[in-house]
Formats: structure tokens, sequence, C-alpha cells
């Protein structure tokens, strides 16, 4: 009995139906329609609430206000520059630390009594030093970032194989080609975790650092309609930075599969 197989057939486990962006959009658009009715039904009062049209209304509003364009452009600033100076940081203090047996183990007990500390902690000493200041929240976003990235390049470092390590010092290797050739591609995969994981914590801190410190930005923005009444428009900054979530978690989700494209996990993702 012959069996005939075809290019064509479905994989094993393949899910038939609605493609996952339609069911997104239809979940979006459940939850919108959730928030329009409770305020209009009365179960929570619109002015603590405003239902989701009124909401969408000062959004279009928003759209069209120069100022609000200069907040998401402060905001989306300092979330660029303290996620680049967590990641090179990370980066290059984890690669030398966990190349270094003895370093690890002297550092080991300062990064776990270290990295548990909250950033928001660290609000009084930002604000004595530099204000109401981008510089201020600057502190709060790599304090938080910089952790996220060194664990996660320290186990990369962990991870190296002791027989290549050993093969390449006894070729009598440079530091920086067992860099370049041994540790960097098996700590490569752990470096992204720790940035995909960076540029979330980065955004969250960067808007809580505006909406506590109010230095620039579209934390500020919010705790300023708050503070005036206007709450449609506070909830508008809301959906704003919920929106500003998603594109940063695409950009980097995009970003990791394009720079791991070698690795087999990303080719079983791109295959499946």
């Amino acid at each position: 009995m012959s069996v005939v197989t075809s290019a064509r057939a479905p994989r094993l486990g393949a899910r038939r139906g609605v493609p996952d962006s339609v069911l997104g959009l239809a979940g979006l658009a459940g939850v919108a329609v959730l928030f329009e009715l409770v305020p209009r039904v009365g179960l929570v009062d619109e002015r603590y609430l405003p239902p989701a049209s009124v909401t969408a209304a000062a959004l279009a509003e928003l759209v069209s206000d120069a100022a609000f364009w200069q907040a998401l452009t402060s905001t989306l600033l300092g979330w660029a520059l303290g996620l680049a100076i967590a990641t090179v940081a990370g980066v290059v203090l984890g690669i030398v630390i966990g190349s270094v047996p003895a370093l690890r183990a002297a550092t080991n007990s300062t990064i776990e009594f270290l990295r548990p500390i909250p950033s928001v902690a660290l609000i009084p000493l930002a604000v004595l030093l530099f204000g109401a200041d981008l510089r201020s929240t600057l502190i709060l976003v790599v304090y938080a970032s910089f952790w996220q990235v060194l664990v996660q390049v320290l186990y990369g470092v962990a991870d190296v194989d002791p027989v290549a390590r050993d093969t390449a010092r006894s070729y009598r290797f440079s530091a920086v080609s067992q860099v370049r050739t041994v540790i960097w591609p098996t700590a490569l995969p752990y470096v992204m975790t720790g940035f995909r994981l960076a540029a979330a914590v980065a955004l969250i801190l960067e808007i809580t650092g505006e909406l506590i410190i109010g230095s620039p930005g579209l934390g500020n923005a919010i705790a300023t309609a708050q503070s005036s009444g206007a709450v449609a428009t506070m909830y508008a900054l809301v959906v704003v930075t919920g929106l500003l979530g998603v594109g940063v978690n695409v950009l980097v989700r995009r970003t990791e599969r394009r720079v791991l494209r070698w690795h087999p996990s990303v080719r079983r993702e791109v295959a499946a």
C-alpha cells in the first residue's frame, strides 16, 4: 500500500478558522462596546468614566493639537535614550562580569541587593538632583531597564560551551576575538530577551516618571488633564499610552526576529 503525500496538505496541528488579527480586532471592538454601554446604562457615572465615543472624540481633538505631539515626542525620546543607555551598559558590563568568574562571584551579592530596589524609590533623589527635568525620568528608566539586560547577559555568558571557550583560549584568541566568535553568538538570544523586557519596562517607567515628577511627556499631560477635570482627555491619553505600548512591543518583536533569524527558535516560529 502506498502513501500519497501532498505539499499542499495542511500541517498537523495547524489551526483553521478566523485569523488572529481578526480575533484581536473583534476583542478590541468588544471592549469598546463595553466601555460605551457601562456609563450609558448608569452603572458608572459618566463624569468618572465617559463613554468610548466621547473618549474617541477627545482623542481626535488631541491628534490636531501640537502640544500632544510635543508630549509624545518627549516620551519617545526619553524612552529611546534610556533604553539605549541601559542596553549598552548592560551588555558591556554583563560580558565583562560574566567572563571573569572571580568578578562574577564578587558582584553577585551586590547585583541581587540592588536589582529588587524599585525605580520609583529613586524619585526623591532624582528630583533633588535634576528637578522636574528629562534627566530625572531618565535615571528611573535607565535603572529599571539596566537590570533586565544585565541579568540576561549574565545568563547568556554562563551558557557558553566550556569546550568552545577553552578551545579559543588554547588557540590564543584575543579577548575581543573570544567575545566576537564564542561569547556573542551564544549570548545574543539572551541579549534580545533582555532588550525586549527592558523596552517594556522603560516605557512604563518613562510615563510613570512623567506622571509623578512632572517632566515633559504623556504622563505629565495625563496628570494635567486629571487635575483640570478634563476626564475624557485623560482617558484619551491613557489610550494613547496603551497604543504606544503595543507599537513598542511589535517593533521589538520584529527587531528580535530579524536579528535572530539564524537562531533555531526563530526559524521554528516562522515555520509554524
